[in-house]
């Protein structure tokens, strides 16, 4: 990369090639910086794709007397070390229960027309919120969840790397999350 500082500046107004430049620079080796850490292709795919978005989100508060690299790394243990926290907190499976057999359930476990009708409404809702999404976001969430593409067929469809669509698919979750939420309260 050329310049990285004017890249960084570009990114802090919001410049989507910007961060499209950061992410492909810097992918492979924050990749293989978790990678090594946590000796999961997934995991460090997941915590990589985490790192950029909150990266992303939080960009105006980089400080450049700090090299962005660093600054990512941080960002990138911190997202492992919460994780492990989750991870030793959660309710192992075999302590949940579960019914052994379909004949367990009943016709009470069938929705009566008044939870049809409030889940259609909760649908449509959502769907407001994806539609209120960039046009770019709205698309990547239809090829994923409801065309049910795959990132490589996402990646080839938007003529974008690969890397971008999952860090852009992340973003736009997070996004319909902070809609969902806003609502809530």
């Amino acid at each position: 990369m050329k310049n990285v500082k004017l890249v960084i500046e570009k990114a802090q107004e919001q410049d989507q090639k910007a961060f499209n430049e950061l992410l492909n620079y810097h992918w492979g080796y924050l990749y293989n910086f978790q990678l090594k850490k946590t000796r999961n292709k997934d995991l460090a795919e997941e915590i990589s794709i985490i790192t950029f978005a909150r990266a992303f989100d939080r960009i105006s508060t980089f400080n450049d007397q700090f090299e962005f690299k660093t600054w990512l790394l941080t960002i990138s243990k911190n997202i492992y070390n919460d994780l492990l926290r989750k991870e030793n907190n959660k309710i192992s499976l075999e302590t949940l229960s579960y019914p052994n057999d379909l004949e367990e359930f009943t016709d009470q476990d069938h929705p009566s027309p008044e939870e049809i009708l409030i889940t259609n409404e909760k649908l449509e809702s959502l769907l407001n919120k994806i539609k209120s999404l960039k046009n770019d976001y709205r698309k990547i969430l239809q090829l994923r969840f409801f065309d049910g593409l795959s990132y490589k067929e996402i990646s080839k469809k938007m003529d974008q790397p690969i890397n971008t669509i999952k860090v852009k698919l992340l973003r736009a979750k997070n996004l319909l999350n902070q809609k969902i939420e806003e609502d809530a309260d």
